[in-house]
């Protein structure tokens, strides 16, 4: 199930109407700040929390593939390149290793187990997307794909629809908001956050709301916060 349109739009599509943004310092930063945003329907956004810490790729960001990004000129995401895509993406179902999603959620939500895999593999059919395998069978990357493989980092899984719509073979897999591993301890490319933080943000989303994450460096924020219609800049805490 895709929680939000699939549509490419110039930006922030008109039926998103809950916002996670995060914001890098410039294009090589590990580091950033993210906030929740809410608007009403034709209104403006407002903030739904302060700004918190969050870590991105180790090397960084790279253009991603979503709801916009995906035809700016620059450094391209691609698989195993240490970088967080950015742009503005789509949010698909939360996943987690408990019965059922933190409490006040409510969103599309699948228990993992240990048939749960996530394929990162460009020569697969399969790759950047959710499957359920045989365990009596289970393909060759099994062991370092599988969702659930007892790290505390991925008790919850938020998927973030980069290269979703369909996946290009190479162009980047598993892209996730999940738990960090530590206060410097960035990711291959994900988004990551404290617990506590991750589990608010999980509780604050609801699928009626079309949610979205937008993710740029400061100086493309400037550029285009008005053409993606995204929170004007003196209205976030995610510079400052």
């Amino acid at each position: 199930m895709i929680v939000a349109s699939s549509v490419r739009a110039d930006g922030v599509p008109a039926d998103c109407s809950q916002l996670i943004v995060a914001v890098a310092p410039d294009w090589n930063s590990m580091r950033g700040k993210l906030q929740l945003f809410e608007r009403p329907r034709g209104g403006g956004w407002t903030a739904s929390t302060p700004a918190v810490p969050v870590l991105f790729g180790k090397n960084g960001l790279a253009w991603g593939s979503g709801l916009a990004g995906q035809d700016e000129l620059g450094v391209r995401k691609k698989e195993r390149d240490g970088r967080a895509p950015a742009g503005v993406f789509a949010i698909g179902k939360v996943f987690g290793y408990d019965a059922k999603l933190p409490p006040g959620g409510d969103y599309p939500y699948h228990q993992v187990t240990e048939v749960d895999v996530w394929s990162d593999d460009p020569r697969s059919p399969n790759y950047n997307r959710h499957i359920v395998i045989d365990p009596q069978n289970p393909p060759d990357n099994y062991t370092h794909e599988k969702m659930r493989s007892g790290d505390f980092a991925y008790h919850w899984l938020v998927e973030i629809r980069h290269n979703s719509d369909p996946p290009l073979p190479g162009a980047g897999s598993a892209i996730f908001f999940h738990i960090r591993r530590g206060v410097n301890r960035a990711t291959t490319g994900c988004t990551t956050m404290a617990e506590p933080d991750l589990v608010k943000m999980i509780a604050w989303m609801r699928a009626s709301r079309r949610p979205c994450y937008a993710l740029l460096p400061a100086n493309e924020y400037e550029k285009k916060w008005r053409a993606w219609d995204l929170p004007p800049p003196e209205k976030t805490a995610l510079q400052r």
